[in-house]
């Protein structure tokens, strides 16, 4: 006795892993009012949103007839239809990738997309992540937004699916690229030549330069040949200025620099400029009131 079709198809379910949680193949069989309809050779077609088949910048990334990978929800709900999940299937592979790199400590891609509490958010493809704030560069950084929504590279430090935890940095992939920059530039240094330098702090003393990977002290006496009364009266933060290795010793890595240097001293010529017993006209700048 010859088998009916309905018992034949029980049977190719039977065949096939059909419980709740599994991925699927399914191809689509239609695109329409918000909504991919694909058959992955079930009972019924599984309706889901186009928003899980869309990318990062909205696009649709698919089209009738492809193949695709989705997650069985449900063979029958309450209806009696096919619930399946393409956002599931998604992360499921997503979580594969990323095991893979952590566990080969590979460098990944990402995207800063937003701050949170002690870090910041960062897209991994279909999984989200948390960049710890001290754990963005090298350096304390401030302002990321020259940092937000392009691709970076990062490495997982952490990572639980049970928990949707994943933790990235930043900091580790960049502190390679820094010990050659700093190594290279701690080979370059020379006492008596120009170097730029961004200002990054202002003391009562001085400022502190970022020489790219090294920091250099511009003390006040330095800036200018006039009188200064605070270093912000000649620099400012985030400026970058040409300044003169002073003096530099290499094992301490500490640099002191000079802005005034890279001009004449005008008390080099003052001697012949103004000779002795010459007379001169000047204009009274300030007084001073002694009281004994």
């Amino acid at each position: 006795m010859s088998e009916s079709f309905a018992e034949l198809f029980e049977e190719s379910l039977n065949q096939t892993e059909m419980s709740a949680g599994n991925v699927v193949i399914g191809t689509i069989a239609d695109i329409a009012d918000g909504y991919v309809i694909v058959s992955a050779g079930l009972k019924s077609e599984g309706i889901i949103p186009v928003a899980q088949f869309t990318n990062l910048q909205g696009e649709l990334e698919v089209n009738i007839g492809d193949e695709v990978e989705v997650v069985l929800e449900a063979v029958e709900d309450g209806y009696g239809e096919t619930r399946l999940s393409r956002e599931k299937a998604k992360r499921a592979k997503a979580w594969i990738t990323l095991e893979k790199s952590f566990e080969a400590e590979e460098i990944i891609t990402g995207i800063i997309t937003g701050k949170v509490k002690g870090g910041f958010t960062v897209e991994l493809g279909d999984i989200r992540a948390f960049l710890p704030g001290s754990l963005v560069d090298v350096r304390p950084v401030r302002d990321t937004a020259y940092l937000e929504n392009k691709d970076l590279e990062f490495k997982i430090i952490k990572l639980d699916q049970k928990r949707n935890n994943v933790v990235v940095s930043r900091r580790a992939v960049v502190e390679n690229e820094y010990s050659e920059e700093r190594e290279a530039l701690l080979n370059s240094i020379e006492e008596g030549k120009p170097i730029k330098g961004v200002v990054k702090n202002l003391t009562d003393y001085g400022a502190f330069l970022d020489l790219g990977g090294i920091d250099g002290l511009l003390h006040i006496t330095d800036m200018a040949w006039k009188r200064v009364r605070h270093p912000s009266e000649i620099v400012e933060v985030g400026s970058e200025i040409e300044v003169m290795v002073l003096k530099f010793d290499k094992e301490k890595t500490r640099v002191s620099l000079g802005l005034k240097q890279l001009g004449d001293d005008p008390w080099a010529e003052i001697a012949r400029r103004y000779p002795e017993g010459s007379r001169l006209f000047g204009k009274v700048a300030t007084s001073l009131i002694t009281v004994v």
